[in-house]
């Protein structure tokens, strides 16, 4: 048994490898588009105005995730998890394969290409919280913080995957073989899904339980502490997503450069994430502590583009901001696996996803109307100034963590609201 405990997680149970193949190809997939459409958009669509038609496409990519979050959670409560990620990545591929089609056959327009980015963060909507929500019915108990560290790897690997290729493979095979690359992506992780097997805890619940799942404000309500960590990582999105719009810019603008530059920007900033998943949790201290120091760190490596606008400087600083993103994400998502009632998880983790993910089109918008106005470099400014408030409001919960991790008894109490 000792030998097989020492083998890699991935290498020792099947399933959540199956699992895991399903977010790579599933996250890349989309990364790939986010990015391969925003660079097409940049470089060979908007003449003007550009910021307003980047910052609109990733608002419809990123709307879905906040607004489909009560049907989202009673989704994942009623239904298994591998049958929600097989429908929706097959969806996609659908979809991706209708636009690649398209683009093949004659020119699409700008307009027609932000429905089908709405459609495909639809789906993602309900695959992304599968991830977090299935990990428990993969791993046995002691895996869980592993298993936490090699899903969250995953969506940096498929940000370096996808951003790096995405704008070679628009200035190579133009849209159609963007769309029809991120297709075959999907298919393949519809297919991966669809051959783990999940443990039985994982069936959906029966008729006669289904009346008891809490409404999604009780659950947050009855978790305090991790109610205001979600509110302080909700904040910390706000600014530090808007990288996705001000470095297409800041490529175009300030560097002066082309594709294969901005593909190695998304690819330091892919690098830096999962190398701060990987490494995440070996941090020692709280969580909130530990939190803080990676968000004013995030917030440091900000700064610098907006004060030196040097090619590898970028790029090294978004290595680093990566890391730190990386890093607090796994101590975060492990510290909710363990803090979080089994029955309330597909709830939680919905919640989770919509919180984080209703900053997006705000910031998305925001920056995007902002880049027409002002220089991408002082919009990293803007960005590294925004998330220090959050750093220190991290910090200022490290003694309720210490209390929630160093008296047992009042744990549930705690949880509860109750203490």
């Amino acid at each position: 048994m000792t030998d097989v405990r020492t083998r890699p997680l991935l290498l020792r149970n099947g399933d959540f490898a199956k699992v895991w193949t399903a977010q790579v190809a599933a996250q890349g997939a989309f990364r790939m588009l986010q990015v391969g459409l925003v660079w097409w958009i940049v470089s060979h669509v908007a003449a003007e105005r550009r910021g307003l038609a980047t910052g609109l496409l990733m608002v419809l990519g990123t709307l879905p995730a906040a607004l489909l979050v009560p049907v989202v959670a009673r989704v994942l409560a009623r239904h298994a998890s591998r049958d929600v990620l097989r429908r929706t990545t097959w969806v996609a591929a659908c979809v991706a394969a209708a636009l690649a089609a398209w683009a093949a056959l004659g020119t699409v327009p700008l307009a027609a290409v932000y429905p089908v980015a709405l459609a495909l963060a639809g789906c993602q909507a309900f695959f992304d919280p599968c991830i977090p929500t299935s990990v428990t019915a993969l791993v046995d108990a002691e895996d869980i913080e592993n298993a936490t560290a090699v899903t969250l790897a995953t969506l940096s690997m498929a940000g370096l995957a996808g951003a790096f290729t995405a704008p070679l493979l628009v200035e190579h095979t133009g849209l159609a073989g963007l769309v029809l690359a991120c297709a075959a992506c999907y298919a393949l992780s519809g297919t991966a899904a669809g051959l783990a097997r999940f443990r039985p805890s994982e069936a959906p619940p029966t008729p006669a339980s289904a009346p008891r799942q809490r409404r999604l404000r009780d659950i947050l309500t009855g978790l305090p502490l991790l109610r205001s960590i979600l509110l302080c990582l909700a904040a910390v999105n706000l600014f530090s997503t808007a990288v996705f719009v001000i470095f297409p810019l800041y490529t175009k603008s300030v560097l002066h450069a082309d594709a294969t530059t901005f593909a190695l920007l998304e690819a330091g900033l892919g690098v830096g994430t999962l190398l701060g998943a990987l490494s995440g949790k070996h941090l020692t201290g709280r969580a909130t502590s530990v939190g803080a120091v990676c968000v004013t760190g995030f917030a440091v490596a900000l700064a610098l583009p907006g004060l030196v606008a040097h090619r590898p400087v970028v790029i090294g600083c978004l290595v680093v901001a990566g890391w730190c993103v990386g890093a607090v994400g796994v101590r975060f998502v492990a510290l909710f696996q363990r803090a979080v009632p089994a029955a309330d998880k597909p709830g939680f983790f919905a919640v989770m996803q919509a919180m984080i993910g209703a900053t997006f089109p705000v910031a998305s918008l925001v920056f995007g109307l902002l880049g027409d106005h002002l220089s991408p470099q002082t919009l990293c400014l803007i960005q590294a100034v925004g998330v220090l408030p959050a750093a220190c409001a991290l910090y200022a919960l490290r003694g309720r963590e210490h209390a929630l991790t160093t008296a047992p008894p009042t744990r549930t109490a705690l949880l509860e609201g109750k203490a």
